[in-house]
């Protein structure tokens, strides 16, 4: 038989496991909230940043005067213990909630008291020595902790995205420089254009995610901008004096960001806009990675009817009836994470849209879909890169000779012999699967040094990467 303990709160008493760190708020949000079935658990970097800010909190307290040194220091030691990764799994409330994050709140506040009582000797729920309210939670608000918290941890999710971002464009440069001396023909509307190299196209591929590198850097100056001392809705209601400059000088040293308190407390108690900038940029980066994840997937189809211009790795059997067949698992796997963080970013600005007037209620959802986006695409890059990208490998053979019969190489000759005499042999070459080189040097309109060495992607765009730019990863 599970033994219990009483706890009491305004609505009434309720019991409470006698092992749970958690109490009699967590167990009414229990009851509430059980939508999705995902624990605040489920989001440890979150956790983390909960304890972080209570710690911040609890030393500016204890700086002021306003917590006795020893039950500061208890709080401390609770928090660090969770920013450790220990006791994580009594943070159980639903992450989808009303309330706009007060349940989350409450089970931290509640986790962190009797981990500090625990930590003084004495059993839990003994909240008149430290309470979850007048000790954890002094001088603060879900409305200010809340938000506080979420950014510190939106921005160590997106430090661990861009951990794998760097090494996903630096392996498709990588597969620039070793593609660069094979030609194969460009295409536009999927139809034949001019020729060009797989390193070109493979290097854009690097430029294109460096870019969002540099996106997803913009945002965190954004996110370190933060409002502990707001409480209720912006005012500092029983916040006391000093405490707002110490908490976020203490959280400061405790993140080591160079964090900063908002312009106007009670602005940034309403306003959500830096929540829907990161959405706007994650869904920019997954819609431009899922359409890198078709190119492949495009470029390797076949492997005898398809294009089959490249060869992915293949990394399991892709059908139950269909011997040998091999599907591009990897890249699928990818592009369903960007339609999945491209609708997050629909929720995620329903949400925003939604606030009314001092507070906006839907951060939980904002903070569990960003979380989440985060997180999957921090995966599908790893996965991307390790599992495809890197064992890449190019149909040179096919290549050279698509390339040789390509009637869109022609256009590197209208500068030469002239649009109507391009446009004949090019219509030549279609008509006959002659190369476009031999046709040019039949009709005597060029020699077959020259006519080679315009026809050569390098000689017609100039250099073998198209954008002359480096794609840099840092």
């Amino acid at each position: 038989m599970t033994t219990v303990r009483i706890e009491c709160d305004s609505l009434g008493a309720l019991p409470v496991p006698a092992d749970a760190y958690w109490g009699v708020h967590t167990a009414r949000a229990l009851e509430n909230f059980q939508a999705s079935g995902i624990p605040l658990a489920a989001h440890p970097v979150l956790v983390r940043a909960l304890a972080t800010v209570k710690r911040a909190a609890a030393r500016a307290n204890g700086e002021i005067g306003v917590l006795e040194p020893e039950i500061a220091s208890a709080i401390e030691t609770a928090c660090e213990a969770i920013e450790q990764g220990r006791h994580h799994q009594q943070f159980r409330v639903d992450v989808i909630q009303g309330g706009a994050g007060t349940s989350t709140n409450m089970n931290a506040n509640e986790v962190i008291a009797n981990l500090a009582l625990e930590h003084l000797g004495l059993e839990r729920g003994r909240y008149e020595v430290i309470s979850p309210l007048d000790h954890v939670n002094r001088c603060q608000s879900t409305n200010d902790v809340y938000p506080t918290a979420l950014r510190l941890a939106v921005s160590s999710a997106l430090d661990g995205l861009l951990g794998e971002l760097g090494p996903l464009t630096e392996a498709f440069a990588a597969k620039g420089k070793e593609f660069a001396h094979v030609v194969k023909v460009g295409r536009t509307q999927l139809q034949d254009a001019v020729p060009m190299t797989l390193g070109q196209e493979f290097t854009a591929f690097a430029v294109t995610l460096a870019e969002d590198i540099a996106r997803i850097r913009e945002t965190l100056p954004l996110l370190h901008e933060v409002s502990l001392g707001a409480t209720a809705i912006g005012t500092g209601i029983t916040a006391e004096a000093g405490y707002a400059e110490a908490a976020v000088r203490h959280l400061t040293t405790l993140t080591g960001l160079d964090l900063k308190p908002a312009a106007d407390l009670v602005e940034a108690t309403s306003d959500t806009g830096v929540f829907l900038l990161v959405s706007g940029v994650l869904k920019r980066f997954a819609v431009k990675l899922s359409k890198i994840c078709n190119d492949l997937r495009l470029l390797s189809s076949g492997p005898q009817s398809g294009l089959a211009e490249i060869v992915l790795p293949p990394r399991q059997a892709g059908s139950s009836i269909m011997p040998g067949k091999v599907n591009p698992v990897i890249p699928e796997m990818v592009n369903q994470i960007c339609y999945a963080v491209a609708g997050a970013d629909v929720s995620v600005t329903m949400a925003a849209e939604n606030g009314q007037l001092q507070l906006n209620a839907f951060e939980p959802l904002m903070g569990h879909l960003l979380l989440t986006s985060i997180q999957w695409l921090t995966r599908g890059c790893a996965a991307l890169r390790t599992h495809c990208v890197v064992e890449i490998s190019a149909n040179e053979e096919r290549l050279a000779r698509q390339a040789a019969r390509s009637v869109g190489s022609a256009t590197a000759l209208t500068p030469h012999i002239g649009y109507a005499a391009a446009a004949r042999i090019a219509r030549q070459a279609l008509e006959t699967g002659a190369d476009v080189a031999d046709l040019v040097v039949r009709a005597g309109l060029l020699d077959r040094e020259t006519a080679l060495r315009l026809l050569t992607p390098m000689h017609a765009n100039g250099s073998p990467t198209t954008s002359g730019r480096r794609p840099e990863a840092g």
